[in-house]
């Protein structure tokens, strides 16, 4: 695997090196020791899948928080998606920026996400799915989000979203007020 950080504090893009031949290919998602030696987490209570049918579709951006808060290696196992990060961590030289990378199966990228990041996506075909280790189990009093199109953040997706759910359409807008 090659670890390489991203522009946000503590997020990573993990890419898979297949080593192929003529019955196709194989690689590791994921090893303790190589994500210990990067310093990342390496406890995952939860592994989870979403499918998503028509291209476009954005989930998120979604979050839990302390005591509960997770980090979540993500990657696209069908089809791609724009996969979108912000850090909400108050303390961070990078807080409220935000990073987009595209998973898809034939890149076989994955993006670890720190806790004290809202996390998202918007898929860019059909059929696109989409596979989860999680380090926290899911807390529903502690699951919430902030706006896909908050202008505190002013992520530039892809495509307007062709399905967003109810709960997706109306998470709060960052306070963006002096405290």
């Amino acid at each position: 695997m090659r670890f390489t950080e991203t522009k946000l504090n503590g997020a990573w893009l993990v890419e898979v090196l297949p080593i192929s031949d003529d019955r196709g290919s194989f690689a590791r998602t994921f090893c303790l020791n190589e994500f210990k030696e990067h310093g990342l987490e390496t406890r995952f209570v939860q592994h989870s899948m979403s499918h998503s049918v028509r291209k476009h579709t954005l989930r998120g951006m979604h979050f839990q928080v302390a005591p509960h808060e997770e980090v979540k290696v993500v990657s696209c196992i069908r089809g791609a998606i724009m996969d979108v990060i912000v850090d909400l961590r108050p303390h961070s030289p990078t807080c409220r920026h935000w990073a987009a990378y595209e998973l898809s199966e034939s890149n076989g990228r994955q993006l670890y996400i720190p806790k004290g990041f809202a996390h998202g996506f918007q898929t860019l075909r059909d059929d696109a799915t989409v596979s989860y280790l999680i380090s926290e189990f899911y807390h529903p009093q502690a699951s919430t989000g902030v706006r896909w199109d908050d202008p505190a953040f002013g992520i530039e997706w892809p495509a307007l979203p062709s399905v967003l759910s109810d709960k997706d359409q109306v998470w709060p807008l960052m306070d963006v007020s002096p405290a």
